[in-house]
């Protein structure tokens, strides 16, 4: 039995999807170790995005199952009309798995992917903007200079040589790829060697320059493309994500990145740093022990099947 009528039915106009989606995917298990600072890196990355964008967008935040500390921050956030949608999935189904369930839910006519740990700068948008508006058919943007496998950047190579567009080369800025570089774990060294033993290949064409390249850890594409490819198949937590590369490049779809960096992968230190807390020193025995040969190997094993046991469903 029904008393009344629904008030919603006198409502004759609902909000609008913007023109931009914006979508991070998060997971953070815990607030120690290797993310202690996680939950940090997480608030610069959605502050970053909402002080670097100018133009309007919806915010949507996928949380892979993270701990109760992280969650509740993004309800506040929700709560406070910082985060447009937001989903809290009860276990981790991978970024894939989020990827999926995202991208076929966003509506802007671009969709922007980042990373938890992804910073913005200022012009990101409008770089990638003029991107899509200057070369043809261009299916993914990312905000700095990346090298990608051959197998996924044939179709941007063969449309600049049929246009006399395409150029061989060192032209990434050594300081943009040391930056990147270095939020990976490498040392500048390493980082040296790489940059030098590299290839870049870069597109001129109608009055912008262009790299041949994109990153899944951001990207920006339009909508159409990213439904035209899912569902993607989704296996491990973090694996195989070069399946969205192969997919765009094997459509014929230009992969691009601009030449200069207007995002920073921060890894799990946050930027502006957050300033760590002095390491205690563990003693210079027990420091000989866990080097030893097949006792280092034993407990990384221990500590990988500890943190399956409690953060993931491992049959």
């Amino acid at each position: 039995m029904r008393v009344g009528q629904n008030p919603a039915k006198r409502i004759y106009k609902v909000a609008q999807p913007k023109d931009l989606s914006i979508v991070v995917v998060n997971f953070i298990p815990l607030l120690a170790g290797y993310h202690a600072q996680s939950l940090e890196v997480l608030k610069v990355c959605l502050e970053s995005i909402r002080a670097a964008t100018s133009v309007p967008f919806d915010l949507m935040v996928f949380d892979n199952h993270s701990c109760a500390e992280v969650r509740r921050y993004l309800f506040d956030e929700l709560v406070a009309d910082r985060i447009q949608y937001l989903v809290l999935s009860d276990t981790n189904i991978g970024k894939i798995g989020a990827w999926n369930y995202m991208f076929g839910a966003a509506q802007g006519k671009y969709i922007a992917y980042a990373d938890a740990d992804i910073f913005f700068r200022p012009g990101w948008f409008e770089d990638a903007l003029s991107l899509f508006e200057t070369f043809p058919k261009v299916g993914m943007v990312t905000g700095c200079p990346v090298r990608n496998p051959p197998e996924v950047l044939t179709a941007s190579q063969e449309w600049g040589r049929q246009q006399n567009a395409l150029r061989e080369g060192i032209f990434i800025d050594w300081q943009a790829y040391l930056e990147h570089a270095l939020s990976l774990g490498w040392d500048e060294a390493k980082a040296r060697q790489m940059y030098q033993a590299g290839k870049d290949y870069l597109l001129e064409y109608g009055g912008r320059q262009a790299l041949i390249g994109a990153g899944h850890f951001q990207f920006i594409a339009p909508r159409e493309v990213l439904h035209s490819i899912l569902p993607l198949p989704s296996g491990a937590p973090m694996r195989g994500e070069r399946i969205l590369d192969r997919k765009i490049n094997d459509l014929g779809y230009l992969r691009l990145t601009g030449t200069q960096a207007y995002v920073r992968h921060m890894g799990n230190r946050a930027v502006p740093a957050v300033r760590p807390s002095a390491p205690r020193r563990q003693p210079k025995l027990l420091r000989r022990l866990v080097h030893l040969p097949g006792i280092r190997q034993a407990l990384l094993w221990l500590y990988q099947r500890l943190f399956e046991l409690f953060f993931y469903n491992v049959e």
